[in-house]
C-alpha cells in the first residue's frame, strides 16, 4: 500500500493584507495630503514616535514589564548615531545615511545586553525601580561626561554628507521622511511578526503566569532578557533616526521626562493591543508640538486626560476601538450613536468650563503685565471679574452634571446592548 502524503494549505488573512497595505499606503500618502513643512516635521516625528512606543510596548504590554527609564537606549542610540554621523563628515569613516539608524539600533541592542541583565534579574515594582535607578544615572553621567554628551549644548551634526545617491542626499525633509517610512514599516513588521513568534508567546506566558512557565522548565529571566534586548534594539533605531531628523542630541533624550512619554502615551494609546502604541505615538506628537503651541497649561490637560483614562477606560483607545467594532459587527452600533453625541456634548460643555478656569488662572499666573483680560474660545474673558469666574463655576457644574447624567444614559444603553449580543451567542451556540 503507497504512502499517501496530505498537504494542508492555510488560507490567506485576507483582512491582515488589507490592513498591511492600508499602512503602507498611508505612510506612502501622508506627505502628499499634508504638504506643508510643518505637516512633513510632524510625520516624521511620528514615525520615529511609532517605533519608540512599539518597542517600549514589548516590554509593558507583551511582557508585562514597567520600564521608567526606556530612553536610556534610544537616546543612547541617538548619541552614537550622530557621533558616527560626524565621523562620516570628518572622512574618518564610509557609511551611507540611510544606514545610520541601525547604528543606533546595534548601540541600543548592546546597552541592552550589559543592562538588560542586571534589569531583568527582577520582575514587578524591583524591575521598575531598577529601570528608574538606571535612567537617572545615565541622565546624570550626560551631565558628567561633555565630551560624549555634549554638555548642556548637546551634539550637533549634519546628515547631508556622503555620496548621494540618486539625488537623494536626505537634505529635503521629504527625502528623510520617506526613509523614516520605511524604517516605520519594517520594524512594525518585524515586532509584530516577533508576537507571533515561540518567544513571544512565551512573553506572553511570563507576564500572565510566570510560575508556571518556571514549573514547565522555562527560565523567565532568560526570556525577559532576550525580550529587553530586541525592545532595546527598536528603540535604539527610533533614536537613530531622531538624530538624523533634528541634526542635535542633547541629554534630555536619556532624561525621565521622555521615559515618562513613552509610558503614559503607550498607555492611552493601549496596551493590550499591538496597534495601540502606534495610536499613542500620534498622540504624543501632536500633544508635544500642537497642544504646547496652543495653551502653556496642556501637561496639565495631559495629566487631567490620563486621569480619566485610567479612570474610565484603563484599556486605552484601542480597547475602546475593539469594543465598539465587536458592536458594529453585530449591527447594534447605530443605537448607540444618540447616547455617544449626548456624551460628546456634555464633555464638551464641561471642558468648556474647567478650561476657561485653568486658563483665567495660568493668564493670571504667568501673563498678568498684559491686562486682566484675555481671549478664549472667541470669548473675551476679565480674569478679574466676579461674574466671569461665576460664569465659568455655573458653566462647569452644569457640564459636570449633564455628563453625569448622559454617562448613566450610556451605560444603560451599553449593558442591554452586550446583553443582547451574549444572548444572540447564546442562540448561535445552541443551533
Amino acid at each position: 500500500m503507497s504512502n499517501v502524503t496530505n498537504f494542508h494549505f492555510k488560507p490567506y488573512n485576507v483582512g491582515r493584507w488589507i490592513i498591511w497595505g492600508a499602512y503602507a499606503l498611508v505612510l506612502l500618502i501622508a506627505p502628499l495630503l499634508f504638504s506643508s513643512s510643518l505637516s512633513t516635521t510632524m510625520l516624521s516625528q511620528m514615525g520615529i514616535a511609532i517605533i519608540a512606543c512599539l518597542a517600549y510596548n514589548m516590554l509593558l504590554g507583551q511582557g508585562g514589564m514597567l520600564s521608567f527609564g526606556h530612553a536610556v537606549y534610544s537616546g543612547l542610540g541617538s548619541f552614537l548615531t550622530i557621533h558616527t554621523l560626524n565621523m562620516v563628515s570628518n572622512g574618518e569613516l564610509q557609511l551611507p545615511v540611510s544606514l545610520m539608524p541601525l547604528v543606533g539600533g546595534l548601540a541600543g541592542l548592546a546597552f541592552a545586553v550589559l543592562l538588560g541583565y542586571v534589569t531583568t534579574k527582577k520582575a514587578g515594582t524591583p524591575f521598575a525601580m531598577i529601570t528608574l535607578g538606571i535612567g537617572e544615572l545615565v541622565w546624570a553621567m550626560s551631565l558628567m561626561f561633555p565630551e560624549f554628551f555634549g554638555g548642556e549644548g548637546g551634539i550637533t551634526g549634519n546628515r547631508v554628507t556622503g555620496k548621494g545617491w540618486f539625488g537623494i542626499s536626505f537634505g529635503p525633509q521629504i527625502q528623510l521622511y520617506y526613509l523614516i517610512a520605511v524604517y516605520c514599516f519594517v520594524c512594525t513588521a518585524l515586532m509584530f511578526a516577533f508576537t507571533g513568534t515561540p518567544l513571544g508567546r512565551m512573553l506572553n506566558a511570563v507576564r500572565d503566569n510566570p510560575e508556571r512557565v518556571e514549573f514547565i522548565g522555562y527560565n523567565t529571566q532568560r526570556v525577559r532578557y532576550i525580550a529587553f534586548i530586541l525592545s532595546g534594539f527598536f528603540a535604539g533605531i527610533s533614536g537613530g533616526l531622531a538624530a538624523l531628523n533634528f541634526e542635535i542630541v542633547t541629554a534630555e533624550v536619556v532624561g525621565a521626562g521622555r521615559s515618562g512619554a513613552y509610558l503614559l502615551f503607550v498607555f492611552l494609546g493601549g496596551a493590550t493591543f499591538f496597534f495601540g502604541p502606534i495610536i499613542g505615538a500620534v498622540l504624543m506628537v501632536i500633544a508635544f508640538v500642537l497642544l504646547s503651541e496652543l495653551t502653556k497649561a496642556w501637561l496639565l490637560y495631559l495629566g487631567l486626560v490620563f486621569m480619566f483614562m485610567v479612570m474610565f477606560a484603563p484599556g486605552g483607545i484601542a480597547s475602546l476601538i475593539m469594543m465598539n467594532v465587536r458592536v458594529a459587527a453585530y449591527g447594534k452600533l447605530r443605537r448607540l450613536w444618540p447616547a455617544y453625541a449626548k456624551l460628546a456634548a456634555t464633555a464638551l460643555l464641561m471642558l468648556a468650563g474647567a478650561a476657561s478656569m485653568i486658563e483665567m488662572v495660568y493668564h493670571l499666573q504667568l501673563n498678568e503685565a498684559l491686562g486682566p483680560e484675555m481671549r478664549f474660545l472667541g470669548l473675551t474673558l476679565n480674569t478679574k471679574g466676579v461674574g466671569t469666574w461665576l460664569g465659568a463655576t455655573v458653566v462647569l457644574a452644569i457640564g459636570v452634571g449633564l455628563f453625569e447624567w448622559a454617562r448613566r444614559r450610556f451605560a444603560q444603553e451599553w449593558n442591554e446592548v452586550q446583553e443582547e449580543i451574549e444572548h444572540l451567542n447564546r442562540r448561535r451556540e445552541a443551533l
